[in-house]
Parts: structure tokens; C-alpha cells; sequence
């Protein structure tokens, strides 16, 4: 093969493909620019995106000091990223931190955090209102190493002082938060009631958002987040994250070292921009759900909601000690069957007809179908009725949204 170019001379001339592929692929093309600026200095307000698999040592001795631990440099992209570490130290801040792990998904951080911390044969007390597949992983999965769990009410404070005073519990995990009853536990309390035995608490805390709640100082070890809701707030990308002390999030670390659900750092810096803006989103979204509560609870049209700013919801003063906020997610029944819910459903305008939520769009769904494939009699049994619907108001106008749902109600 034989390439034309030109040169200073515009004269033409023929190269073959070797000197091409030399030029560009050699020491002296590619590979010398890049050595010269691999310890490049910018400016840049955002932050930079490393995107590698791999890092290089200068020389043999810088390898054997970062190996003895004298000097901290990276090594390969499944043990760390600067574009990633930006991000755990930014998170770590927020939530009042000694560390944070962030990692590929929600539910891969939660996995790793569960089996990093219970010991074969332990044992785990959960709430029985908790996301779907986190209870699928414990039940089916964590059984085979010989963890047992016990699931209760997220109100039976007696229940769970009894299990950690009878039994050797590892660790207490809730979501306060719940998902989609919005439930809550009295944070305090139950970190005091774990510690006297030596029970480990963590806390999911994706619906309270480190703006709305400052888990870690209530009490708790360990704190998540599905980062791909409030944190990231764009819904374009999966992420997580475990933030605690030192000690707990380094045993959570080497396991996820191991596993190697690592985070793209393109999708670490999607995060970072997302958290510049949080506040103002989640503000909005405070804004946007206390009143669309107050709005629901008053329509004749609706029969039940659930929103842990509402007086008549059961931990709303629990609520109001410990949250600043408390979101854009609504949950509420529809006066109605599964045809007459999937109507107001369907009348919506503004949000998307999607699972998820956090986001700056509302999205909408309807709890029975969503979960379709489970029979429904066990959908009845879990508390999921027909007409259960789960809103989760975006940053749109509130006017808007609230002209938009009171439509839809007015089709039923």
C-alpha cells in the first residue's frame, strides 16, 4: 500500500504503509508526546477524566517504593482512578466522612458492603420494606454462605433490641428513607441499640440525600447511596457508594478490589458534575414534593399518601428531627382498581412512565406493574396494592407539574 502526502513544498510524494505506521505508532510518534505530559499541570476548573487501564512507573525503584507503601501513586484502574478519588473525597466531605467507596452500581454496593462485612454463618436484621433485589440477594444468595436474615417492620424498635440482645447480629441495614413507603427509622436510637452489642449499622440513605440527612453523624457506620439517583440527578449513568469510617470502608475496598465493579471514570465525572448542582435540585425537589403532598392528601381522587412531611404519616416526627428535607418521592393510592389507576397513569403529560427516580425529570409508575412478574397475591401480601403509584418529581415548574396531575385525576 502506498500513501500520498505533501510537503512544505506542496510538492506530492508516495510513502509506503511501514513509514506511515512508524511515524504514528512509533517511540517517535504517539508514545514521545505522551511521556513528556504525563505529569501535566492544568488549570482546569472541571475536573480532569483519566481515562486508562493502567499506570506506569518511572523507573523499577519507584515501583518498589509504592509497593512498600513509601510513596502513593496508581497502579491499575480496578485499584483507583483520580478522577474517581476526586469524587470519594468530595462525597467523603459531604457526608463527614473518613472514606468513600464508589463503585459501579447501587445494588454492586450495597452486594459488596453485605458480604464484606457479615462473616460466614452471620446474621443480618433488615426492614421488610427494602428494594426488591437487595432482599432477593439476601435471602437466595447470602443463605448459601450460611448468613441467615431476619426482616421486620421498620418501626419494631422492640423487635430489634430483642434480636441483637439474643443473638450475635453483624449488622443492622435499612433504608431510611424506604422505598416506596417512605418509611423511617429513628437513626439514633437504633445505632445506640446496635453499638451496646457490637451490631454494625448501615443506613441506605439514597431517598434522603446527603442534603436532607447527615447519616453518619446520627450515628450510623456506614452510609449508601444509589449515586445514580440524587447524587448524579441526571439519569445518565449507574453508580454507588459506601462512605464510613477508615477502618470499614478500607474491608469493603479490598473485596471490591477482588469483585471489580469499578466505576468508568467518565460516569465518576458525570458524578461530580451532578453534585455541583445537588443542592439546588434537591431544594427544588423538597419544594416540589411538600406540596404536591399537601396536594394529593386534600383530592378526593386520592386514598392514601405517603410522605414523610405530612403530619398524618407515622414517622413524621422522627422525620422532622432528623431531615432537612424530605425529597421529591411520593408514594400514593389511586380511589380506584388497576384499570382506573393505569387511566390517571396514562393522562400524565410531564413525567416519564419509567422505574428510577432522583432525577431532574418526574418519572411515574404504577408499583403493580412495574413488578408484573410477581404474582399478586405476594405483591398484596408486601403491601403493594393496585393502585399504589410512586411519583418522582424532577426540577420542572411546580405550577406545571401540579396542573399536569390534577388533570389526570380529573379523567378518573
Amino acid at each position: 500500500m502506498q500513501i500520498l502526502k505533501e510537503n512544505a513544498s506542496n510538492q506530492r510524494f508516495v510513502t509506503r504503509e511501514s513509514e506511515v505506521n512508524r511515524i504514528c505508532c512509533g517511540f517517535n510518534g504517539f508514545q514521545l508526546g505522551e511521556r513528556l505530559r504525563r505529569d501535566m499541570k492544568t488549570s482546569s476548573i472541571t475536573t480532569l477524566v483519566v481515562n486508562t487501564t493502567t499506570y506506569f512507573f518511572k523507573d523499577t525503584t519507584e515501583l518498589i517504593d509504592f509497593k512498600e507503601k513509601r510513596i502513593d501513586l496508581y497502579e491499575y484502574a480496578r485499584y483507583g482512578n483520580p478522577t474517581t478519588m476526586a469524587l470519594e473525597e468530595k462525597i467523603s466531605v459531604l457526608e463527614g466522612a473518613e472514606s468513600t467507596l464508589v463503585m459501579a452500581s447501587g445494588m454492586y454496593a450495597s452486594n459488596v458492603m453485605l458480604l464484606a462485612l457479615v462473616p460466614t454463618n452471620g446474621h443480618i436484621v433488615a426492614t421488610k420494606d427494602c428494594y426488591k433485589e437487595t432482599r432477593i440477594f439476601m435471602e437466595n444468595f447470602l443463605t448459601k454462605l450460611g448468613i441467615t436474615v431476619t426482616f421486620i417492620d421498620s418501626d419494631d424498635i422492640a423487635g430489634l433490641q430483642t434480636l441483637v440482645n439474643n443473638h450475635e447480629v453483624s449488622l443492622f441495614f435499612t433504608e431510611s428513607p424506604t422505598n416506596p413507603f417512605l418509611r423511617c427509622v429513628d437513626i439514633k436510637l437504633v445505632s445506640k441499640i446496635c453499638h451496646r452489642r457490637g451490631t454494625l449499622v448501615c443506613i441506605d440513605a439514597t431517598i434522603a440525600t446527603p442534603i436532607n440527612q447527615k447519616t453518619l453523624a446520627l450515628g450510623a457506620d456506614l452510609v449508601h447511596h444509589s449515586a445514580t439517583k440524587y447524587i448524579g440527578g441526571h439519569n445518565d449513568f449507574l453508580a454507588g457508594s459506601i462512605s464510613g469510617s477508615m477502618e470499614l470502608v478500607s474491608k469493603i475496598r479490598n473485596l471490591h478490589k477482588l469483585l471489580g465493579g469499578t466505576l468508568n471514570p467518565n460516569a465518576a465525572y458525570l458524578l461530580i458534575r451532578g453534585m455541583k448542582t445537588m443542592h439546588l435540585r434537591v431544594r427544588q425537589q423538597n419544594s416540589t414534593g411538600m406540596k404536591m403532598a399537601q396536594v394529593l392528601e386534600a383530592h378526593p381522587k386520592v386514598s392514601r399518601v405517603y410522605y414523610l412531611g405530612l403530619p398524618s404519616h407515622p414517622e413524621h416526627l422522627i422525620a422532622k428531627r432528623q431531615m432537612t428535607g424530605i425529597g421529591g418521592l411520593i408514594s400514593f393510592e389511586i380511589d380506584g382498581d388497576l384499570k382506573t389507576t393505569i387511566k390517571f397513569i396514562d393522562a400524565l403529560k410531564i413525567p416519564y412512565l419509567a422505574a428510577s427516580f432522583g432525577g431532574c425529570e418526574s418519572l411515574v409508575d404504577q408499583l403493580a406493574t412495574g413488578i408484573w412478574d410477581i404474582p399478586r397475591e405476594e405483591r398484596l401480601k408486601d403491601g403493594f396494592q393496585d393502585n399504589l403509584v410512586r411519583f418522582s418529581f424532577g426540577i420542572e415548574d411546580f405550577e406545571d407539574i401540579k396542573a399536569d396531575v390534577l388533570h389526570a385525576l380529573e379523567t378518573i
